[in-house]
């Protein structure tokens, strides 16, 4: 997969997780699970967890909270990246960042194309970078959330990884 640099030493960063939904409790909150899973095993800290209603001014006012916080690095979100009314992930999140990751969500859709075909550009999965927090967003399946996990996301998260992560960035917040 990516490559590593072993003289590097891993640093482990601080990682918020938001569930978007209107129907999932902490009690049904796999997708949440999966990704709190994949962040304490590869190092991390999962700093805090949240689940908000699918409405933009939720998710923002959840999300801002983490960007203004120099103890958070990174930013998961899964859910509400569909075509129904009320997917509004990235409408709420896209404003607040400050660059956008364009292949974040060109390089998951290639991936998840392999798992289930065309159904993928029914994804629109987005990141970005706000106040030195990567925000990344995903799906609300747990198989989008191990599919953007393990392939994209715990590789940019590790400052091993060459030639080139957001570590560094995220670090110097605050």
């Amino acid at each position: 997969m990516g490559h590593a640099q072993n003289n590097v030493e891993f640093k482990a960063l601080n990682i918020a997780i938001l569930t978007v939904s209107d129907t999932r409790t902490p009690e049904t909150d796999k997708s949440g699970d999966t990704l709190q899973k994949g962040v304490e095993e590869a190092g991390h800290y999962a700093h805090e967890r949240a689940i908000v209603k699918d409405d933009i001014y939720q998710i923002r006012s959840v999300l801002s909270r983490w960007i203004a916080d120099s103890v958070v690095h990174a930013v998961l979100i899964t859910g509400g990246t569909g075509f129904t009314a009320r997917d509004s992930t990235p409408e709420a999140v896209i404003p607040l960042f400050d660059k956008q990751i364009e292949g974040y969500g060109e390089l998951f859709r290639s991936l998840s194309f392999d798992e289930i075909g065309t159904s993928t550009i029914q994804s629109r999965t987005v990141a970005g970078v706000a106040n030195r927090t990567v925000i990344f967003c995903m799906p609300g399946s747990t198989g989008a959330c191990k599919t953007a996990w393990n392939k994209i996301i715990c590789e940019q998260l590790d400052v091993r990884h060459r030639p080139c992560n957001f570590v560094e960035m995220v670090m110097q917040k605050g």
